[in-house]
């Protein structure tokens, strides 16, 4: 492919958007060119984009205000290939990529369980979302998903066929070292004295459900000596701060905000926990794997009971169940890890695998690569 262009509406600090990161440096240090079109040309991840690789920002807050801009872009530009991701705005690429003649190939990618986080998050029914879908959809020459389930979920809103969507792991594993980190960086990142160290890295929001996760915790013995780091940023943080102060856990319970590189805490972490009400598919489990760290998770769909192979690679329990949580935590704490196994299993969703998955399916589907 000559060109391919990736349209997002930001870069902010979300797994969606880091995959793409990864996806993107990788195909363009092999030579292919590669653009960034955005919605908003900001987030935290722009600082990881590749120096070969052009970043065009529309500056529209809402989706109908990138229609225009986009069918522009497309006419002048016209890209081999268009990968376009996150709901609404996939379906928002196909109108405007119809009414820009149809340059190039058009594929879309869902990260999520759109059924639930569109009457959680977006706070609207599924009936614009089953329309919007069943009129756009058909006309891409792809349709991706992270998942699974996510693919369920997409074939059950648009009606489609199983062969309609093709699963496409995320490439969350990116090569990056397992060796565990020396201690003074551990007391850096998580102060001295502990004895256990829990972590999760997620988004402030209510897909994550952090509150059940410091729930859960709490319910962990203080003889243990642990401390629960929760890393990440969001509209979530004075409701999470409220209820640490009202449990008198400020000592124990961390809200350090977002981190470009999560990697030391991974490293320096000895379990990671997930405490999810829904995910597509949780690319930080894969990042906890690849460090070689336990794994924790609710059985949230879809996503963690793909990763740990309904638990061979990992602890599932149900999805808000503190009791099922905390007796998870601890027994993980308690037992011996090979550590080498969870090396391997994140290994299937390297950047380098999975990048050529997509350049297959484009291969399937016409695309000259």
């Amino acid at each position: 492919m000559k060109k391919l262009a990736i349209i997002l509406p930001d870069l902010r600090g979300g797994g969606a958007e880091r995959l793409a990161v990864y996806l993107a440096n990788h195909w363009a240090a092999r030579g292919h060119t590669i653009e960034f079109v955005l919605m908003r040309k900001e987030g935290e991840l722009l600082s990881l984009v590749s120096p070969a690789i052009q970043v065009v920002g529309f500056e529209a807050r809402r989706i109908r205000g990138v229609a225009f801009p986009l069918v522009k872009y497309l006419k002048r530009n016209k890209p081999d290939v268009i990968w376009a991701g996150m709901w609404p705005l996939t379906s928002a690429a196909v109108i405007s990529w119809l009414a820009a003649g149809r340059p190039g190939k058009i594929f879309l990618m869902d990260h999520n369980q759109l059924s639930v986080s569109c009457r959680r998050e977006l706070k609207i029914s599924l009936c614009p979302l089953k329309a919007l879908m069943r009129i756009t959809y058909p006309f891409a020459t792809g349709v991706m998903a992270v998942s699974r389930g996510v693919a369920d979920d997409i074939r059950r809103l648009g009606n489609f066929s199983k062969d309609r969507v093709k699963v496409i792991y995320n490439p969350a594993a990116t090569g990056i070292s397992s060796k565990r980190e020396p201690p003074e960086v551990r007391t850096r990142l998580w102060g001295a004295g502990f004895s256990h160290h829990i972590l999760t890295v997620g988004s402030l929001k209510t897909q994550k459900n952090h509150e059940l996760l410091i729930r859960a915790f709490v319910k962990i013995p203080p003889s243990l000596n642990a401390k629960l780091t929760i890393l990440g940023e969001g509209e979530l943080r004075p409701v999470l701060a409220k209820l640490i102060d009202g449990l008198d856990m400020q000592d124990r319970v961390s809200l350090p905000g977002f981190a470009i590189d999560p990697y030391p805490w991974f490293r320096s972490a000895d379990l990671f926990v997930l405490s999810s009400s829904w995910e597509g598919l949780s690319n930080v489990i894969i990042e906890a794997l690849e460090c070689g760290l336990p794994v924790v998770s609710t059985d949230c769909p879809s996503g963690p009971a793909e990763i740990l192979e309904s638990g061979r690679y990992g602890k599932l329990v149900p999805v808000g169940n503190a009791d099922a949580l905390a007796e998870a935590m601890l027994s993980s704490l308690n037992e011996k890890h090979d550590r080498q196994a969870l090396i391997n299993r994140a290994k299937d969703f390297s950047v380098e695998k999975i990048a050529e998955e997509y350049l297959d399916y484009f291969r399937e589907c016409g695309v000259k690569v």
